[in-house]
């Protein structure tokens, strides 16, 4: 059975949006070509997707870093670059996203093929075709393409199961599920064999199945984080029932049971309302006598009560019986997952500029918007230099410049670009 991971960190990054492009009209006999650059196409986007066909979190544990493609540069003869193809990462049924920056949960994706879009590709640039005027008949700039949303997510797994079973370490679980499904567990005499949860899939005599979680044992103080704790509890919450199974050989196993329901209880009250179905094991080495007692006993607790040897199959075929009519009887119970409004999907915003003073008249500026604008400028063509200018003093550039004390004739270095200030200028 393939490892089982249940919670993963991931990096996404959208595509970047392409440029626009400066370009004319060239065609032989058009005097006076007008503009003819064409837009950028847009970056990919970023979804999830939930498939059941899948288990666990285990290919993000070999890559953590997704890319959507980048959108196309625009070219001329008014020619649109082509947006960047989506990245859709398929996840299990019953992830929880998170986003690490925020700590929101953006997305509970607890239905096949439920979608969710965590990173909007960049829009494409327009290309100066776009900025055509009746006043302005040439315009010789261009946009750049929006900048990549990057994010960094945290995959949560909850086991969306149809029974869970309960039970202290070596109660007899893992064997219990080797014998009704296909699943073959670590089996073995000491505490916490089972160090991750084990899923079955029980055929039912219709051709149809039911899927049975066999997730670590629990201990007194796992409500509190104690021995596996929550890396237990926190998969228990989905399943329609539970399958409570009782070791008889021990000396008290009513104690036992009570502490299991005890920490159930502690973590969420509502689980100790879910139905259960109390499986007494070991009957091949409990002699009648006591199992008696201990039914009666077991009886002042609950009422739906089995008595099996999971090593022998003994009194199995009347319990799966039984679990098949509460299969079809009891609603699947889904966790109440507060999603909160996700606003980072589409942050694109990388205006962000850091300006340091090199020597006395030398001042360098860096920052993503700006990197981006020098790509699609023309040092040498004055309207496009001046556009730049004019985008610098709306982002608050020169206003921070001139609080550190430039002076006119200062160097200006823009993302490797070098300028000089000059107050009538800019």
């Amino acid at each position: 059975m393939a490892a089982f991971i249940d919670k993963a960190k991931v990096k996404v990054i959208s595509g970047r949006g392409g440029n626009g492009c400066v370009a004319w009209r060239r065609e032989k006999f058009v005097d006076k070509g007008g503009p003819a650059g064409g837009d950028g196409g847009r970056g990919g986007d970023v979804y999830f997707v939930a498939d059941e066909n899948m288990s666990t979190l285990l290919d993000f544990t070999y890559k953590s870093l997704f890319r959507a493609q980048d959108g196309e540069n625009g070219r001329s003869k008014n020619c649109h670059g082509q947006g960047g193809d989506d990245v859709y990462l398929k996840v299990p049924v019953g992830v929880i996203i998170r986003d690490l920056k925020t700590g929101k949960v953006i997305a509970d994706l607890n239905e096949h093929q439920k979608t969710v879009l965590v990173a909007k590709g960049g829009r494409g640039g327009r290309g100066n075709a776009r900025f055509a005027t009746a006043q302005k008949r040439s315009p010789q700039f261009c946009e750049p393409g929006e900048a990549p949303v990057e994010r960094e997510l945290e995959l949560e797994l909850k086991l969306i199961a149809d029974v869970g079973l309960l039970g202290m370490p070596n109660a007899g679980k893992s064997s219990f599920i080797s014998l009704v499904s296909s699943a073959r567990p670590k089996i073995a005499d000491y505490p916490f064999t089972t160090l991750t949860p084990n899923l079955g899939v029980v055929k039912k005599p219709d051709g149809d199945g039911f899927v049975v979680a066999d997730i670590p044992g629990l201990i007194e103080g796992a409500s509190e984080g104690i021995g596996l704790g929550y890396e237990f509890l926190r998969h228990i919450q989905r399943c329609r029932f539970f399958i409570h199974i009782v070791d008889m050989s021990l000396d008290d196993p009513i104690l036992n049971y009570l502490k299991i329901n005890k920490e159930l209880e502690k973590y969420d009250s509502e689980l100790l309302k879910r139905h259960q179905v109390l499986v007494l094991n070991k009957k091949d080495i409990v002699d009648e006598q006591r199992i008696d007692e201990l039914k009666k006993e077991f009886e002042k607790h609950d009422k739906d009560i089995f008595v099996i040897s999971a090593a022998t199959s003994d009194g199995v075929k009347e319990l799966l019986n039984h679990l098949f009519k509460l299969v079809d009887e009891l609603e699947r119970h889904d966790i109440d997952v507060e999603v909160e409004v996700d606003d980072e999907f589409d942050n694109n915003d990388d205006s962000e500029f850091f300006i340091t003073k090199l020597n006395k008249n030398t001042y360098n500026i860096t920052g993503g918007k700006l990197k981006r604008l020098v790509n699609v400028t023309d040092i040498k063509n004055v309207q496009q230099v001046r556009r730049l200018s004019n985008i610098m003093d709306s982002m608050g550039v020169w206003t921070q410049l001139r609080s550190m004390g430039i002076q006119n004739d200062d160097i200006v270095i823009v993302e490797g670009v070098e300028m000089y200030y000059t107050d009538n200028y800019f």
